[in-house]
């Protein structure tokens, strides 16, 4: 459909005829308004006896009409196009602690180390969420936003890709990676926030207290899922030894399931990449992506157009020094 910015600009288009009804002529040429630059082509009389005046008038009314054209802005809206959003936004809290290398995991029946299996898994969870915004938070020691909300899930997945363990210390902040999420996502509109949580430890470092940041989270609307990655204490003890057992590196099945509680989530224990996968199919029965769809039509600017044939009309007027039809003569 063609439309104009300021289709108002198209009342200019007989503002020349105007302008030769209403200007009285000089009674003497030496009062006459003159233009140095168009001197050179002569009176108008002096172009009729040449046969001119009509060739030339005919090429300055194109110019002023597709000048005139070009300054009202045309375009072209092209047919609606629709695409499916979500009104929901997930972020994704993973756990890059030091502890995240331990290789009691499994993939296809072979050993794996917990980040392997999680980076598999959640590569596959990311490809079925089309539609919804997606962000990644990576925790250790610290807490912060890798990947903030976005609908370009393809590169999340890359930037996932890069991600090792001990980049953010080798201890876990689980309730500083809760208050990230709340910061990131407090300014954000969307009518369903949620939070999945991957750790594989205990709250060993942050200032934040991981349940005290779960009932925020719930009164500001956001639900944490949490899902808990490898082995606990009584497991590793049998490979450790009860005493020499590292510290934060056994998983709290206990805390995680209070945050999950808390903020009116679910809380899942993953022991292979099998399970976590199973664990992501669960999430997208409680969290079904919403098949929700925004339009919006194409605009193809077209003054270039009109601009463009006014500019090669005057450079032929001033090249073959054609007659001015505008200037009056003498009476």
């Amino acid at each position: 459909m063609l439309d104009f910015d300021w289709w108002f600009a198209l009342l200019l288009l007989p503002l020349p005829l105007l302008a030769r009804k209403l200007m009285t002529p000089a009674e003497r040429a030496e009062l006459a308004i003159t233009v140095p630059l168009l001197d050179r082509y002569g009176d108008i009389h002096q172009s009729r006896r040449q046969g001119g005046s009509r060739f030339t008038g005919l090429c300055l009314w194109v110019f002023w009409i597709a000048l005139v054209i070009a300054a009202s802005r045309p375009f072209w809206l092209g047919d609606p196009i629709s695409r499916t959003v979500s009104g929901r936004d997930l972020m994704l809290a993973v756990d890059i602690s030091g502890s995240m290398s331990e290789a009691d995991m499994t993939i296809d029946s072979r050993t794996a180390s917990r980040i392997d299996v999680l980076k598999l898994v959640v590569e596959k969870f990311i490809d079925r969420r089309g539609g919804d915004r997606l962000g990644l938070i990576l925790f250790g020691t610290n807490a912060y936003t890798y990947v903030p909300l976005t609908f370009d899930l393809d590169s999340l997945k890359e930037l996932l890709q890069d991600v090792s363990t001990g980049l953010a210390g080798r201890h876990t902040a689980i309730g500083d990676a809760i208050g990230v999420a709340l910061r990131s996502m407090r300014e954000q509109q969307a009518e369903h926030k949620v939070l999945v949580l991957i750790t594989d430890g205990s709250n060993t470092a942050g200032f934040e207290n991981p349940v005290l940041a779960a009932a925020a989270a719930r009164q500001q609307g956001l639900t944490i899922h949490t899902i808990g990655v490898g082995s606990d204490a009584e497991s590793l003890g049998r490979i450790y030894g009860s005493q020499n057992l590292p510290t934060g590196i056994a998983l709290n099945e206990k805390v995680l399931r209070r945050i999950a509680d808390v903020s009116g989530g679910r809380y899942f224990r993953a022991t292979s990449s099998e399970r976590l996968e199973q664990i992501y199919q669960d999430l997208d029965r409680l969290e079904p992506v919403e098949h929700k769809y925004q339009s919006h039509r194409p605009r193809s600017e077209l003054f270039v157009w009109p601009l463009s044939t006014a500019l090669l009309v005057l450079a032929a007027l001033i090249a073959g020094k054609l007659p001015n039809s505008y200037r009056p003569g003498p009476r």
